[in-house]
């Protein structure tokens, strides 16, 4: 009846230390891994931001313009100062022809 006893106090700190052991990891860490932000279908945020900024500065129209791009979801959204609606309109459509981007936000203003 003693080792009884003492095998089941030992099964019962074994079965302790192993949950115990597994639960290590916060409640948010397991729930919620990390996903990296997509744009329409599968190609991520960073890579449509990277394949506007790539085709802005290498537009004759538009080179040596500081225009912020950030995308969040697919939404494209343009940022800055150009010389004109021309400009303006070149950039827009370089944006929404870039894999991923799903719409377009203009805040790109004329110089005065």
């Amino acid at each position: 009846m003693i080792k009884h006893t003492k095998f089941l106090a030992l099964a019962a700190v074994i079965a302790v230390t192993i949950l115990a052991g597994g639960c290590s990891k916060s409640r948010d860490a397991i729930a919620t891994p990390p996903v990296p932000p997509v744009a329409g279908g599968n190609v991520s945020d960073i890579d449509v931001t990277e394949h506007v900024k790539t085709a802005l500065h290498q537009d004759e129209l538009l080179k040596g313009f500081d225009i912020s791009v950030v995308t969040l979801k697919g939404d494209v959204r343009l940022i800055g100062m150009l010389d004109s609606q021309t400009q303006i309109d070149e950039a827009l459509r370089i944006a929404r022809a870039s894999d991923g981007a799903h719409a377009v936000h203009d805040e790109l203003t004329i110089k005065k």
